[in-house]
């Protein structure tokens, strides 16, 4: 693959955005962002006119597609269809995700992803493990029957499993032992606070001792009040915790979206939470509009990442370089990993997407 520019009216590289600018690539990797006037008359150069140019997006949090529930079907095959959906959205990376089941299931889900690597497939960064270890209080559509306290046996008994799949584990703080959460960082995975009951207090020590994320801001937690801020009052006040957030408007208003991003800054990040149709297996999805609902409640999004910047850009008033940092920048800092998924830079891959003016996307680059 020889040398090429790509150019476009913007180019964001998930710091600036550049007006008339080109970004060189050679053998898959980023050369340099240059003015288009200064590229030389030779270079082979393709323009997408008065369109964007960005670094693709992430999405930490999403459950299938196409028919291909994760936990009813996981395999490979699940995986590509969960990755081409993300790509049609324009995510080149994504964190497949379990809901709370039984432990069969999650290792069905482990052992797919390591199938999927060893075909040398790629866009898949790990499992996400939402539940079971969670707030039967705050379960939202999650199975009540099979949700649990973990005892250290039973925790080290999945993280073993997992290790080196597991990337993200959503739990409630108040149903797991500091013991347990110092064992789950040894195994260096993210630990996200959600589906929980917690108090403001027993939030912020959990924030100081281990957790560091927040899993769907307001959804399946304890809200804001004056008395007891709860967890979304924690999120609010601690100065690193992140938060992710479902930006469709049913999840969330877009109000108190705009609101927690006036609060949170660079520590609020998007995940779809996208599910898929399915008649199979404990998670009943059926489509209801642009949502999806199990036995009458709420449960997963249609979101895809490219909908998700629409809808922060059109309902939320974010300006379009920062709805772009929430898709993609500040997911990939909740990894604890370098940033070269998420910048547009020298010697960097070249992971693109490129938006039309109605933020459509018009391809992903993925070198």
């Amino acid at each position: 693959m020889g040398k090429i520019a790509y150019t476009a009216k913007q180019v964001f590289t998930g710091i600036d955005m550049l007006l008339n600018h080109a970004v060189v690539v050679e053998e898959g990797i980023i050369e340099n962002v240059v003015p288009v006037v200064t590229l030389p008359k030779d270079m082979d150069i393709k323009s997408y006119g008065d369109g964007v140019i960005a670094p693709s997006f992430i999405d930490l949090q999403l459950y299938g597609a196409y028919g291909r529930l994760l936990s009813v079907y996981p395999d490979a095959e699940t995986l590509a269809a969960t990755v081409d959906y993300c790509r049609k959205g324009g995510a080149a990376y994504c964190m497949p995700t379990v809901a709370t089941n039984t432990y069969d299931v999650i290792f069905k889900c482990i052992d797919a992803i390591r199938d999927y690597w060893k075909q040398g497939d790629k866009g898949v960064l790990g499992l996400h493990v939402e539940g079971p270890w969670i707030s039967k209080a705050k379960r939202g559509a999650h199975i009540e029957e099979l949700i649990f306290s973990p005892t250290l046996e039973q925790a080290k008994e999945l993280l073993e499993y997992g290790n080196d799949v597991i990337k993200m584990i959503t739990l409630a703080p108040e149903e797991c032992s500091q013991e347990i959460i110092d064992l789950i960082c040894s195994y260096n995975i993210v630990i996200s606070a959600g589906h929980s009951s917690t108090s403001y207090k027993t939030a912020m020590h959990a924030f100081d001792s281990g957790i560091n994320a927040v899993t769907h801001l307001f959804n399946a937690m304890s809200a804001f009040q004056h008395r007891e801020p709860g967890l979304v009052g924690a999120a609010f006040d601690h100065k690193i915790v992140r938060a992710s957030i479902i930006p469709d408007g049913h999840h969330v208003d877009y109000t108190a979206l705009r609101i927690a991003k006036k609060i949170m800054g660079e520590r609020l990040f998007v995940i779809t939470d996208a599910v898929t149709e399915t008649g199979k297996g404990p998670y009943q999805h059926m489509l209801a509009g642009d949502k999806y609902e199990a036995n009458g409640v709420l449960s997963g999004s249609a979101l895809t990442m490219q909908k998700a910047v629409y809808n922060l850009v059109n309902h939320a008033d974010i300006p379009l370089s920062e709805a772009l940092r929430m898709c993609s920048l500040y997911p990939a800092r909740i990894l604890n990993s370098t940033d070269d998924h998420a910048l547009i830079k020298a010697g960097y891959a070249a992971e693109m997407v490129i938006l039309n003016e109605d933020l459509e996307v018009v391809e992903l680059i993925t070198e």
